[in-house]
């Protein structure tokens, strides 16, 4: 059992910057894919980026590539993900997610464990 549990949302101006934490329960964190997800109001939750359990590689959506930076430190078992260039469309309840397998995936139903998600808001 890995528990999650994401930090750093808030409200933040267009432009702006902001950086969510996710972190891990569990010694093995170091073994699993990490994900970050987003579900904005009415649509359906939709990936966001992953990382590897190594870091070494990391996967992006095309609507945050060059503006949103995935990274993890397994000696502090945490994942971030540093969110600039910030858009009204960006809006929505992040959720941190835990793969025990590798690539890391971009689909929903490959992630064993999630996080309770943190809100993000971009005023324009």
């Amino acid at each position: 059992q890995v528990q999650l549990v994401e930090s750093g949302g808030g409200l933040v101006q267009a432009g702006g910057s902001l950086r969510l934490s996710c972190a891990a329960s569990r010694r093995t964190f170091g073994v699993y894919s990490m994900g970050w997800f987003r579900q904005a109001p009415g649509k359906e939750r939709e990936f966001v980026a992953a990382i590897s359990w190594s870091g070494v590689s990391t996967d992006y959506a095309d609507s945050v590539k060059g503006r949103f930076t995935i990274s993890r430190d397994n000696a502090k078992n945490t994942v971030t993900l540093q969110m600039n260039s910030l858009k009204p469309e960006d809006t929505a309840v992040y959720y941190c997610a835990a793969a025990p397998r590798s690539p890391p995936p971009r689909q929903q139903n490959q992630y064993d464990y999630w996080g309770q998600g943190t809100q993000v808001t971009v005023s324009s």
